[in-house]
């Protein structure tokens, strides 16, 4: 046993001794070769200027301020006279400098092994360089390189489609070595989904040096590739005319082609992105951190709401595709249903019921008792299964980031996620787009564009990407198409027909529009209240959001647009004014044809 003892301490001993030969002998050779090397070769990378992205008409949406750099001397020791009087030199050159931050910056990337200029300023504009550009390029401490910063020109308005560029952290650093050199990155947005083409690709440049690390000869160049721009489908001033449109109010708004191409896709309050390209104060992180209504929060595909009754039409579609012709049996509504022998009232949005109701009026007057009893009898699993079929609580495919799916519930979902069983109640609410249900606006317009040409297709900004087209996807839905023109037909009277929810609003424009309104309840209402309060009566964030999706032409769909207004209480009345403006306005500008003359803008407006 004590031989055994022995011969391992002596094979441990021999194998550090190997394990420090190889240290010091091979490992470390390669170390050092690398370092004298670096004393005669100094390789520096080119960094790309980032690609533009523009609007459909060429708008530039996120543009590049040209400036310059400026870097230090390696090896200078900290406080010399010769690093003070630099300092100093730049001091009294620009304005609001902070020193203190420029000695931290120099002091973490100054290093013995480190013979490169550290940047100590990142960017200085084109005006404020040129007039002491002559003075510091007699200092032999101090290295000017061309600079670009990310520069936003419509700010707010486009703030949740575009995104910024923010400073690089080390998990952004280790994946990307063009955003190691370059130290900025996509933050939000198309900057960030499409980072990769717009960063570019590195150049880099290889000199010799001498002992004094002055370049004597360059002995490789290759460019950097640079200017990947981006062009949209978007409309720069049909967004900014719904953003102004809006006075305010707590929304999202999407106008889209029925092809998928987004013109317009609006959420507010918004921020300035331009806060985020050299890093936020406090203060005013402060500021939209601590507003209720979340304007940091891009509600275009990262806030879930109830879809309310935008989602009755899918209800339809689902019946006929499990139950046949199940979806025509007309229903009486008295203004509630009740489940077997259960006192609890399901209740119909109007209190007197709306009588006998047939699939083309369930859909013109919203009833929900309609929905209630077709909702019951295909099962709650079934009506999940085809409502995901059409688009919703599932992702669109958007090119923007961290898309968010939302929730069409079923037995299985609720069962993982609650450990419960499933109610026939709950089927019930889930049919009027209550309850667990959660869909982004995105998904409703998707949905819609389907409802108006029968293709599932996937929503999009990018038009070209470094000038090579974006490859459009739709899939084509079959549904009993007798059903689906009666669907059509009712969301035509919505808008159309006197006792359409969205007529007042709607009816009287220069094109024929169809949709559906919702009113999505964010508090519940108690069994013994018999008569409810008025929207406008209840405190704000008791008030329902308000919905609105449309299509037209009626005939020959093109365009949709889909609104939600935050606690705005009833669609019709809150959302659908809004709709009204932008068919105007896209009228006008030619969208439905020719562009319409000065002269008859009084009709339009």
């Amino acid at each position: 046993m004590k031989y055994k003892l022995i011969t391992i301490l002596m094979v441990a001993i021999w194998a550090l001794l190997i394990n420090r030969l190889y240290e010091i002998s091979i490992k470390s050779n390669y170390f050092y070769e690398r370092l004298a090397k670096e004393n005669v070769e100094q390789k520096s990378f080119i960094k790309p200027t980032r690609g533009e992205i523009l609007d459909r008409n060429g708008n530039l949406l996120a543009s590049n301020k040209i400036g310059f750099s400026v870097s230090m001397k390696p090896h200078l020791k900290i406080d010399s006279q010769e690093f003070n009087n630099t300092l100093d030199i730049l001091n009294s050159s620009f304005k609001d400098l902070n020193l203190t931050v420029i000695k931290k910056v120099y002091k973490k990337n100054r290093s013995a092994y480190n013979h490169k200029y550290i940047t100590i300023i990142d960017f200085i504009n084109y005006d404020d360089m040129l007039k002491v550009y002559p003075k510091l390029t007699l200092l032999d401490t101090i290295k000017i390189d061309a600079a670009t910063k990310r520069y936003y020109p419509y700010g707010k308005y486009l703030s949740h489609v575009i995104g910024y560029i923010g400073k690089a952290n080390k998990k952004d650093v280790a994946k990307d070595e063009v955003v190691k050199e370059v130290g900025k990155v996509g933050k939000a947005g198309l900057e960030r989904y499409y980072n990769r083409v717009l960063e570019g690709e590195l150049g880099s440049r290889v000199v010799k040096v001498n002992a004094y690390n002055k370049e004597i000869e360059e002995l490789k160049h290759i460019k950097a590739k640079s200017n990947r721009d981006l062009k949209l489908s978007l409309d720069v001033n049909l967004q900014k005319f719904i953003y102004d449109s809006l006075d305010g109010k707590a929304a999202v708004v999407i106008v889209m082609k029925t092809s998928g191409e987004l013109l317009a896709a609006v959420s507010t309050p918004s921020y300035d992105p331009n806060l985020f390209v050299d890093g936020i104060s406090s203060k005013e992180w402060k500021k939209i951190q601590s507003n209720l209504e979340h304007p940091f929060t891009n509600k275009l595909v990262h806030a879930l709401y109830p879809p309310g009754s935008t989602i009755k039409m899918g209800v339809a579609l689902a019946t006929a595709k499990e139950a046949g012709g199940f979806v025509l049996k007309h229903e009486f509504c008295r203004g509630f249903i009740r489940i077997g022998k259960s006192k609890h009232k399901f209740r119909c949005w109007s209190h007197w019921g709306h009588g006998d109701v047939d699939l083309r009026k369930s859909i013109r007057e919203s009833c929900d008792v309609f929905y209630y009893n077709k909702a019951l009898h295909i099962g709650i699993d079934n009506l999940s299964k085809d409502l995901n079929l059409i688009g919703l609580g599932v992702k669109t495919g958007v090119d923007l980031p961290r898309e968010y799916k939302g929730i069409i519930p079923n037995k299985k979902w609720k069962r993982k996620r609650y450990k419960q069983s499933w109610y026939k109640g709950e089927t019930v609410i889930a049919a009027i787009g209550q309850g667990y249900d959660n869909v982004s606006v995105m998904q409703i317009a998707r949905y819609t564009a389907f409802l108006a040409t029968g293709y599932l297709v996937t929503p999009h900004f990018a038009t070209l990407i470094d000038e090579k087209p974006y490859s459009q996807k739709s899939k084509k839905i079959e549904f009993n198409r007798a059903i689906f023109n009666i669907v059509r037909n009712g969301m035509y009277d919505v808008c159309n027909n006197k006792r359409g929810t969205a007529y007042r609003a709607l009816h009287d424009l220069p094109i024929v529009v169809a949709g559906k309104t919702g009113t999505a309840q964010v508090a519940s209402i108690a069994q013994d209240v018999k008569k409810r309060v008025k929207e406008e009566d209840l405190s704000y964030f008791r008030r329902s959001h308000a919905w609105l999706t449309t299509y037209a032409p009626f005939k020959k769909p093109k365009y949709v647009v889909s609104i939600i207004v935050e606690h705005g209480g009833h669609g019709g009345s809150t959302a659908g004014p809004i709709a009204a403006k932008i068919y105007r306005w896209m009228y006008q500008e030619g969208y439905f044809g020719k562009k319409s003359l000065p002269h008859l803008l009084k009709d339009i407006y």
